[in-house]
Order: C-alpha cells, then structure tokens, then sequence
C-alpha cells in the first residue's frame, strides 16, 4: 500500500475529491495518510479532520529560507513513510531539496492544458482569467510529475473542457474543476500508486 501525502493550501477541493475516491475504491493500492496545508487557515485541513486524516501546517513563513521549510517537509514525509506526494491547491513553488527527495513521485493537478497558461504566476484564478482573456475556445486540466521548473514536469493525464460565451473566470474555475480536475486527480493517484506498487515489488 502506497502512503500518500497531500499539499494544500486553499478550500481543499481536490482533496476532497480524492477523499472521495479513495472512498468509492479508486486507488486500491494507496492510502492518504497525510495532509499538509502551507496554510493554517486553510478549509483543506478541516476536509482532512472529518476524514480522520492527519494534519499539519508547514508554512514557509515560519522558517528562515524556502530551503529550511521544505527540509521540514521532507522530514515530515519521510518519517510517515510517505511514497507518493500530491499537490492539490498546493500555493508555494517546491525547492530542488524537497524534489529531489521525491522523484518522479510528486504530481501536480494544473487548471489548464499545459504548455498554455502554466509556469510561474499562473495559478488559480489567474489562470482562467488568463484563458478567457485570450479567447482560447477550449481549455482543461493536466496532471503533471513535478521538477524544480513550475509545472515543467513530464505530463501524465490531460483533459479538455469547452470555454462558454459569457463565462467569468469563476463560471469557468468550476467547470474545469468538475469537468477534470476532479476526475483526472484521482485516477493519476491510481496510475502512479499502481507504478510505485510493483516496482517495490521488483
């Protein structure tokens, strides 16, 4: 069974899709076993309590450099033997000290369908605004392995969603969020907890 280690800083709207998932059986070879909110007021961390699922803030505020806060959460991972790592909603850019501790087994859930719309900045609303902006017709969501480089992982799932006219970027938010992102992130766990499992099986 792969422990899984969720990020978040928000809602927790993915997390609770995932919550959800594990619950209906849609990851049989993982287990999430941790959250952990950069956020301490965070709505996430509440959607983990109701779930029974342990909690904890990490936040870079608290530390003296990006560097120090994720050797916090490598420590925090690594002694849950936590295996796979996902970022849902997660706000603060990993440093090559937390990547490195985890490679190839962070993922990253992204409101639009990468090259477009992605990379430092874009995150969020920003993204939807930046889509409705340029008139795109179709956007989406990507799940993607995470490197140092924002949201410059290999991508691993993608999912178009059709742009209205007279969408607001919060009309089109939560469109991609029920159209894919809901459904992409739980089935990306799947696949890498099904990967991770039979290679600690080799």
């Amino acid at each position: 069974m792969i422990r899984i280690a969720v990020f978040v800083s928000g809602g927790g709207t993915n997390l609770q899709a995932l919550i959800d998932a594990e619950k209906a059986g849609k990851f049989p070879d993982g287990k999430i076993a941790l959250v952990i909110s950069s956020n301490p007021e965070a709505y996430a961390l509440k959607r983990a309590e109701l779930a029974g699922i342990e909690t904890m803030v990490i936040s870079g505020k608290d530390y003296e450099s990006r560097e120090k806060a994720d050797e916090a959460l490598v420590e925090a991972c690594q002694s849950r033997t936590i295996g796979l790592v996902v970022l849902a909603g997660y706000l603060s850019i990993l440093t090559r000290t937390f990547v490195e501790a985890y490679p190839d087994r962070i993922i990253n859930v992204h409101p639009a369908l990468i090259p477009s719309f992605c990379g430092k900045g874009f995150y969020g609303l920003r993204v939807h605004e930046a889509a409705l902006e340029k008139g795109v017709k179709v956007t989406g969501a990507t799940v993607h392995l995470v490197n140092e480089i924002p949201d410059g992982g290999r991508i691993l799932l993608q999912k178009a969603v059709d742009v209205h006219d007279g969408d607001t970027p919060e009309v089109l938010q939560k469109r991609v969020m029920e159209e894919a992102e809901w459904k992409l992130l739980p089935e990306a766990v799947r696949m890498m907890c099904d990967l991770l499992e039979k290679e600690e099986e080799r």
